[in-house]
């Protein structure tokens, strides 16, 4: 169960920056709001994954995701470039997730 909250977390994280760029330096109240819902959300679900995965692990998937998302995030929606090597090392973060996952207890 903590690794689903600590995934959810991850997808909040993506959320929450987006919400951030959206907001327009928070002049967009609606934007605002779901920045602050879903930041809210992220840190609580990554709080409650720590108690049972370790804090280092925990910690790096949830950045890995969110760092992953956004960039996802920003190549698709954003239209924010998609070179070969930006690629490379997002998909290189994907692997490293997953290797995390596969070496935590």
């Amino acid at each position: 169960m903590a690794w689903l909250y600590l995934v959810c977390a991850g997808l909040f994280e993506v959320a929450f920056t987006t919400c951030l760029k959206l907001s327009n330096n928070f002049t967009h109240r609606w934007w605002s709001t779901g920045f602050f819902i879903s930041i809210s959300l992220s840190f609580y679900l990554l709080n409650k994954a720590v108690q049972t995965i370790p804090l280092g692990t925990g910690y790096a998937v949830w950045t890995g995701i969110g760092a992953v998302g956004t960039a996802i995030v920003g190549i698709f929606i954003f239209h924010e470039p998609a070179f070969f090597w930006r690629v490379f090392f997002i998909t290189l973060l994907i692997g490293s997730i997953i290797g995390l996952k596969f070496v935590s207890n």
